[in-house]
């Protein structure tokens, strides 16, 4: 059990049978009356964020995350499917869960899935991807004295501002938290 007054930037608690991971938190002690938590959360399985004071007191379940590494095998319509690297089981996961983290995976590449139980929460790609450009407008001499950016298309579908030196064919590095070009691998 965790306390409102225990709460901190990530922690994750249940309410009401929803999971919560604690976004911002303010512990205030006004002049009159009791203290408070003034907390920021957001729910794990909706996405949907709140704000709600808490009583220090207050006590919760404090949740326990799994995180396994997962290979990712294939697709099929709407589910993509992932293989635990160690037990070699496969888990169909909905396209609608794995967002826009879909435009950093590529068949082979390992993930990290995040379960709470038996329930998936969330996908964790590798920070850093190398994928190949396969479409983007040519380079053109003289342009690389400028920081100006063209759009370019990488092998799983994903549309990223690059450099204009760039050309295609290039293998380039991707930080997948924000979606943008590193540098050439």
């Amino acid at each position: 059990m965790i306390s409102a007054g225990d709460f901190r930037n990530g922690v994750i608690f249940v309410m009401d049978d929803q999971i919560y991971q604690v976004v911002d938190f303010q512990h205030v002690k006004p002049g009159k009356g009791s203290a408070f938590v003034r907390t920021t959360y957001k729910n794990l399985r909706t996405g949907s964020v709140v704000q709600k004071t808490f009583n220090p007191s207050e006590k919760f379940e404090q949740a326990q995350l799994n995180r396994r590494d997962m290979s990712y095998l294939y697709s099929d319509g709407n589910l993509y499917y992932f293989m635990d690297t160690e037990s070699y089981e496969q888990i169909p996961i909905n396209k609608d869960m794995l967002g826009e983290k879909l435009n950093f995976l590529k068949e082979g590449m390992v993930a990290r899935v995040v379960f709470w139980g038996s329930e998936i929460l969330d996908i964790e790609p590798p920070t850093f991807v190398e994928l190949e450009v396969t479409e983007c407008e040519p380079a053109v001499r003289g342009d690389t004295a400028t920081t100006a950016s063209k759009n370019a298309t990488v092998e799983t579908g994903a549309v990223i501002k690059v450099p204009l030196f760039i050309n295609r064919g290039d293998i380039i590095r991707i930080d997948t938290r924000t979606g943008e070009y590193m540098e050439r691998a």
